[in-house]
């Protein structure tokens, strides 16, 4: 009977424990007072701020996970990033 309860608790803390990784993309400002921030395109109102690129990029990884926690307590799916963010040069 130990072994059946020990595979219960070793399947549910699996199940918990299981983490699905999302990507999304990031824009980073320079903010006038000095240091930085950071919005999610694809998350409409989830941005963050830091002293430093590192700092504000650690900051909205954080607001991204509670965003999307948010969403799953609400029973929302997490919206698909499909924005692709390209560098080009100009003449200025």
């Amino acid at each position: 009977m130990q072994s059946s309860g020990l595979a219960c608790h070793q399947k549910s803390l699996k199940n918990c424990c299981e983490v699905k990784i999302v990507e999304y993309s990031v824009v980073v400002h320079e903010a006038e007072e000095g240091g930085v921030w950071v919005d999610v395109p694809a998350l409409p109102g989830c941005y963050s701020q830091g002293e430093s690129v590192e700092e504000a990029l650690g900051n909205v990884r954080e607001a991204i996970a509670l965003y999307l926690e948010v969403l799953r307590d609400e029973g929302r799916a997490a919206p698909r990033d499909t924005d692709v963010v390209y560098q080009i040069n100009v003449a200025a």
